[in-house]
């Protein structure tokens, strides 16, 4: 859980931050900011990609082949279960909670903890992680995801004030139950057939796909990826046992 623990610890640590800071971050910091984060996640993608596929090059090039067709077949499975449009509608749900609080309505405590324990929790890249931390214990995407969601807090919460920052403790909790899972239930079968290279290539390969929303080059429909991380051990067996 140490990715669950640092994104949680992002979260509580931007909300203080915010707190004690008297004027918001300056565009130009903000840029700089958002750039630094691209580059740290599709750095962060590319090295999970790297490890997973690290070995003989023929079959380090078929493992990469079958991911890039998971991620494929993935997407167009989570465009056929509707995983972007109810993505979109929590996303919603949270833009709404913020959008009224900057029209002069009624601010109510607990909308800022509500609006950021959904954005939180639902973030792909914080999915994606939790996947990678519990099979393989790389939490460096929950970590630069952990900085993302910080200076998040550190703006809604002057906003919203210090029950923002709550947000962090049912992320911690999400993911955690994520990471958990994975790592006590999944990865033993998993490791026993092989199949955890496949899984964390993938993901490697929707953390580089989140630095392309990061850097605003296109819309891309993270949420409709993530069934690709079922997908690739079902493809992987598949291939190797014919």
């Amino acid at each position: 859980m140490t990715g669950a623990f640092f994104n949680a610890l992002g979260i509580l640590f931007g909300g203080l931050f915010g707190l004690a800071l008297r004027r918001p971050l300056s565009l130009g910091t903000q840029i700089l900011l958002r750039s630094a984060l691209g580059a740290s996640t599709v750095f962060s993608g590319l090295c999970l990609v790297w490890v997973s596929v690290n070995g003989p090059f023929l079959a380090g090039l078929k493992q990469f082949c079958i991911a890039v067709l998971a991620v494929t077949a993935g997407s167009v499975l989570g465009k056929g279960i509707g995983m972007q449009k109810l993505s979109n509608h929590l996303g919603r749900f949270a833009g709404g909670i913020i959008a009224a609080s900057q029209t002069g309505a009624p601010r109510k405590v607990g909308n800022g903890f509500k609006a950021c324990a959904v954005l939180f929790c639902a973030a792909p890249l914080g999915l994606v992680g939790a996947v990678a931390d519990g099979l393989s214990g790389y939490f460096y995407l929950l970590a630069v995801k952990a900085v993302m969601d910080g200076f998040a807090t550190l703006g809604l919460v002057k906003n919203f004030g210090w029950p923002t920052a709550l947000s962090a403790f049912p992320v911690l909790l999400f993911l955690g139950a994520i990471t958990t899972l994975c790592q006590f239930y999944a990865r033993p079968w998993l490791e026993l057939h092989g199949l955890v290279g496949s899984i964390n290539t993938v993901a490697g390969l929707i953390a580089c796909a989140v630095a392309v929303v990061i850097f605003e080059v296109r819309k891309v429909e993270l949420a409709n990826y993530l069934p690709a991380l079922v997908v690739a051990p079902v493809l992987t067996w598949l291939f190797n046992h014919h």
